[in-house]
């Protein structure tokens, strides 16, 4: 019995519904980070976190399609687990390498800012000196 269109069932299923999992996950607690990183303006916090949730749902379910074809047929059960097995192990692996590739930008621009804040310096300056001997 030829159980590759199961597999495929299952796949999209499980690797779909994961991709859902996670975007929702970040959306939630990725906007607290993301505001930080943009120094409190909500309104483009929300508006970057959306943007980024988009293009993270385009690409997962781009690479969970594109995917989705095996190379042999499956013909028992021991070979729909190890399709489904080596299948999601990659998903995740791209998901996990997505979200650490974000964090890992969005952690430059939130130090470049710390850095920029902390570098500014307390008071306006309230004026000018002339150099000694001038």
């Amino acid at each position: 019995m030829d159980l590759t269109v199961v597999a495929y069932v299952i796949y999209l299923l499980i690797s779909v519904g994961l991709t859902i999992w996670v975007a929702r996950t970040l959306t939630s607690n990725g906007r607290i980070f993301i505001s930080d990183v943009l120094q409190g303006n909500e309104k483009l916090a929300d508006a970057v976190n959306h943007l980024l949730v988009v293009g993270f749902y385009l690409v997962n379910l781009g690479f969970v399609t594109l995917y989705l074809r095996a190379a042999d047929s499956v013909e028992d059960a021991r070979g729909l687990f190890e399709a489904l097995s080596v299948k999601l192990g990659v998903v995740l692996l791209v998901l996990g390498f997505m979200h650490l590739a974000n964090v890992w930008v969005l952690n430059k621009i939130r130090r470049r800012g710390v850095m920029e804040r902390e570098n500014t310096p307390p008071v306006a300056p309230q004026g000018w000196t002339t150099p000694a001997g001038a």
